[in-house]
């Protein structure tokens, strides 16, 4: 199986979503696609979240839980962190390797079964292209929903790169599902779902962040 296949293997659905089942298999890929960056821009990403301890966070699209993992210290054994995934290999990996302040639900994104402002920060790293693009909308207004005012929000994204040789190397790396991913595809719908964008960035590695409030 190629690096690419390992990445984005999905299972496909009728929505034109997917998911992704092989976890152990996508750990090690997502370190190579990450070029050997993944821990320090994922904990990059935990800081940019607004994470303090004691408080409540909702991974989105969460996966095998990493960055689940990287928030737990952060928020401390006052605080908990809930991670979220539609496939269900995902989520068994991640409570596997769970820290006590982490739990870990089998679920889709615009369908959240939680309470109304029930979370302090709301975080989702290289989930939302899974989603089927009618559903992206819906999604970003449930996170908006379980967000208390003045939660935070951060999302990340894959930024294709605009170098045409790496761009090629990459679209072997990411499969399909990144090809087409323009900063167009938060740019939109997270304002559109309420909240207030206070920031927009990239990250070394080809990737690029939104960070919002609830009002």
């Amino acid at each position: 199986m190629g690096l690419g296949k390992l990445l984005h293997d999905h299972a496909e659905h009728q929505d034109e979503g997917g998911t992704i089942d092989h976890p152990r298999a996508y750990e090690v890929a997502a370190h190579l696609g990450l070029l050997g960056r993944r821990r320090e821009l994922f904990t990059r990403l935990a800081m940019l979240s607004g994470a303090r301890p004691g408080h409540t966070v909702l991974d989105v699209g969460c996966g095998t839980g990493y960055l689940t993992r990287i928030l737990a210290p952060v928020i401390g054994p006052s605080g908990h962190v809930t991670g979220i995934d539609p496939s269900e290999p995902m989520v068994e990996y991640a409570r596997r390797h769970a820290p006590a302040n982490c739990t870990y639900l089998v679920g889709e994104g615009q369908a959240l079964d939680l309470p109304d402002a029930s979370f302090d920060v709301v975080v989702s790293s290289l989930a939302v292209h899974h989603m089927p693009p009618a559903a992206r909308g819906t999604a970003l207004r449930e996170m908006f929903r379980v967000l208390r005012p003045g939660g935070r929000l951060l999302v990340a994204e894959y930024r294709p790169p605009s170098n045409p040789l790496l761009a090629r190397v990459m679209d072997v790396l990411t499969g399909p599902a990144m090809q087409h991913n323009p900063k167009e595809l938060l740019g939109g719908i997270v304002p559109e779902a309420g909240f207030q964008v206070e920031e927009e960035g990239d990250l070394p590695v080809m990737l690029f962040y939104i960070r919002a409030t609830r009002p």
